[in-house]
């Protein structure tokens, strides 16, 4: 894939550029700002987008922002947003993008773990949503209310799904049939107000609605 990378701190950006090229992909770019990020995806039309969240000048949640202003520019732009803590609020905003399709938000020590980082960067790019376990955590301690419809497997199931888990990893993490995760994503559906018949992604559908409610 042809990947533009949006990292300030110059060591961790060349270490992941050759990360990433060891894995088969190009870097066509290497952004240090948020300004920087825009204008390398004006201009090479990358396959991904791969961004810290704090950039400069205020180290604060620039590289985030950017990645929003893109998605909203370029909807189908799978984006992967790494970052050494959780944003809630832009973080709910670049999961509503698209529904949901095509995003990612890793926590940095997700990259220590390489196969792990490379599956995320995969799935994203296929059109994916990947969430890491911790944000959903922060994320779901906002506001509780809509989970107590759910029992705790169905959060449990629900939880593994935002992991970007397929059925029989589920499973298996639960030590259940397919079947049963089936049965689980179907009261799940139900009990969110989503309906069986629509034909958008409903796992995406329903594990941003476990995300922003």
């Amino acid at each position: 894939m042809r990947i533009v990378l949006a990292e300030d701190s110059v060591l961790l950006r060349e270490g992941l550029i050759g990360l990433l090229e060891r894995f088969g992909h190009h870097v066509v770019a290497g952004a240090s700002t948020a300004d920087e990020l825009i204008a390398a995806v004006a201009e090479h039309g990358p396959d991904i987008v791969v961004t810290d969240v704090r950039m400069p000048p205020g180290f604060s949640d620039e590289g985030l922002r950017a990645a929003i202003e893109l998605r909203a520019r370029q909807p189908e732009l799978p984006v992967l947003v790494l970052s050494q803590y959780v944003q809630r609020t832009y973080a709910e905003d670049l999961l509503d993008s698209a529904d949901g399709a095509g995003v990612g938000y890793l926590l940095k020590e997700r990259i220590g773990n390489v196969e792990e980082f490379i599956d995320a960067l995969h799935r994203v790019a296929a059109g994916n949503t990947v969430v890491d376990p911790e944000v959903v955590r922060q994320l779901i301690r906002r506001r509780r209310d809509p989970l107590s419809r759910l029992t705790a497997r169905e959060q449990e199931v629900l939880a593994l799904m935002a992991e970007g888990r397929s059925n029989a990893s589920i499973a298996a993490a639960m030590t259940v049939s397919e079947g049963t995760v089936s049965k689980h994503f179907g009261s799940i559906l139900g009990k969110l107000d989503l309906s069986l018949d629509d034909t958008t992604n409903r796992r995406v559908l329903a594990v941003l609605a476990y995300l922003r409610t």
